[in-house]
């Protein structure tokens, strides 16, 4: 099977995207990835200010449902599927690729997080997940995948990651015991950890280049990940062939976290 020209295995999946927010988005290589492998694809934009960058890549995907969704506003998520169980009737792939933190909160030392901080980067980068997660499960009717980007900075220090560390452990964490909730209705759910990626997110990141420029030194394939590579690790988590795993955090690095 060539990368280029790939069988269509997901053929009559519908997969819900969260969290494009241009062509450099992780979420957008797991839209691409699905649609490339014969999945529909649902695709939202946080605002009407995202809404001109998403558009265009929404339509193409061709996707078959284009809605906006900022988790924080009470309704919206609600609202979305809703409209996935009206025009749709089912659900077979969450991919949950958004977090959100205060400027100062990224910038600045944990010690310095404010409670208000800390407790809105938990609210949109982890509680999100739990209730698209409740959401979801009763249109997974012959089970699903749920994906949460999730981040090397979980389990070990990574200089100037800050709040997003703690918050990325909670998320994996939530990760397992939704595994655990979902798995008896064939749910799988699963934490992904790719390396660092040039995307508007990491962006925010102090010294980040060097942080790439360092993963591609000890990455033992040589080179960094991109959006694709995440995306197919994902089409083929969602596929019969991996219906015995969940829960396992997947590294997608190029082999950086098994290096000192």
């Amino acid at each position: 099977m060539s990368i280029e020209n790939p069988a269509p295995i997901l053929a009559g999946y519908k997969a819900l995207v969260i969290g494009i927010a241009n062509e450099d988005s992780i979420a957008y290589g797991c839209a691409q990835a699905f649609r490339a492998v014969g999945a529909d694809v649902a695709v939202t934009y946080l605002n009407e200010k995202a809404k001109p960058h998403v558009e265009p890549l929404a339509q193409a995907l061709n996707a078959a449902i284009f809605a906006p969704l900022d988790v924080s506003q009470p309704g919206e998520l609600e609202a979305l599927f809703a409209r996935i169980e009206k025009e749709w009737g089912k659900l077979d792939i969450l991919v949950h690729s958004i977090a959100s933190a205060k400027k100062e909160d990224i910038k600045g030392d944990l010690l310095d997080c404010s409670a208000d901080g800390f407790a809105l980067a938990m609210d949109i980068s982890v509680h999100s997940l739990i209730r698209m997660s409740k959401l979801a499960a009763p249109l997974m009717k012959d089970g699903g995948s749920i994906f949460a980007m999730t981040y090397q900075g979980a389990s070990k220090v990574v200089p100037n990651y800050n709040v997003m560390g703690p918050v990325k452990a909670a998320l994996e964490a939530s990760c397992r015991y939704l595994a655990y909730e979902l798995g008896p209705q064939g749910i799988r759910v699963h934490p992904i950890s790719p390396g660092p990626l040039k995307t508007r997110a990491a962006s925010g990141l102090k010294d980040f280049d060097q942080l790439l420029n360092e993963a591609a030194e000890r990455a033992p394939l040589g080179e960094l990940v991109d959006i694709m590579d995440v995306g197919y690790t994902c089409a083929y988590l969602a596929t019969p062939y991996a219906r015995r795993l969940t829960g396992e955090t997947i590294y997608i690095d190029g082999g950086v976290n098994i290096m000192a």
